[in-house]
């Protein structure tokens, strides 16, 4: 039979407090031990080790050559074991060296990345962000094998008991169209939504999917002159068409910055939507993975 199978481990601090003692009746109390409980503790550890380990004298216990050789070794186990088992695992953001694997979309990077690498290069400069854009259906099973640590954006599939969620913002949409625009100046009606010609965005991201249900389901006709499946040509596009499109708040903010477009109110009370960040049951109490959950509360949060 393995040795190992029958060992008591308490057994090593017993060993360790009579080393550092270098005296029973010390030792017992240190462990909070009876002295006869100390000495049986003893008698098991000797016939364990198959050595005295420490004899007796009249200043004391005397150890060993064994325990002189074995004394490094338990005192680095014990330690291991405090820090590195009992000791709660620690995230200096100043000095880890990581990658953070974030799973959003185009639009999600739009709008979070400018911000949380300005705050990564402040506070953490040795981070690492990875982004991916992966289907619904996936995002769970990277989740589940700890390939993302943490989902941004609007995903309204994702969920179950094993994924904690919470909500950042609520956001809603707005309509852009070039300024200097013949009809929309400033102001947009539904008389001029509907006869104007569109741009319809459709991206993986689930918030366009709004629009288009709210529109159907009010019966609204517009015409859809352009459909695309990307945000990047949005803004050259309404800069230089008398198209309109509908965007998320946090994209006609970016577009409106980079493009001679005008931000305008839907004339119609189109739904908001909750943008979360969502994470494993795996990662939840992993100390890297609160500090980025803790840094998207503080910088989005509202």
């Amino acid at each position: 039979m393995n040795k190992m199978d029958n060992f008591d481990m308490n057994l090593l601090r017993v060993f360790d407090a009579v080393w550092r003692q270098g005296h029973l009746g010390r030792a017992a109390e240190e462990l909070g031990l009876s002295q006869p409980a100390m000495s049986h503790s003893l008698k098991r550890l000797r016939e364990q080790l198959d050595d005295p380990l420490f004899l007796k004298v009249r200043t004391g216990m005397q150890p060993s050559p064994r325990a002189v050789q074995l004394a490094p070794i338990v005192q680095s186990v014990l330690s291991s074991v405090r820090e590195n088992l009992l000791s709660a695992p620690q995230f200096d953001p100043a000095q880890a060296r990581r990658t953070f694997t974030i799973a959003m979309s185009d639009v999600g990077e739009m709008a979070f990345l400018p911000r949380l690498l300005a705050r990564l290069a402040k506070d953490a400069p040795l981070i690492d962000i990875r982004t991916i854009s992966a289907p619904h259906r996936e995002l769970m099973d990277l989740l589940e094998r700890g390939q993302v640590d943490l989902v941004i954006g609007f995903f309204p599939d994702l969920g179950g008991s094993d994924v904690f969620q919470q909500r950042l913002f609520v956001h809603g949409f707005v309509c852009l169209a070039r300024k200097g625009h013949p009809v929309v100046k400033g102001k947009l009606t539904q008389k001029q939504f509907r006869e104007a010609s569109h741009v319809v965005v459709q991206t993986e991201g689930r918030s366009q999917e709004l629009v288009e249900e709210f529109l159907r389901e009010k019966g609204i006709k517009r015409r859809e002159l352009l459909h695309s499946p990307h945000f990047l040509s949005v803004p050259m596009v309404i800069a230089s068409t008398d198209l309109i499109v509908t965007v998320p708040v946090p994209v006609g903010e970016v577009f409106a910055r980079i493009a001679d477009v005008q931000v305008l109110v839907p004339p119609y009370p189109i739904p908001t939507f909750d943008l979360r960040q969502h994470w494993h049951r795996c990662q939840h109490m992993d100390p890297g993975n609160r500090w980025l959950r803790s840094i998207a509360v503080e910088l989005f949060g509202r």
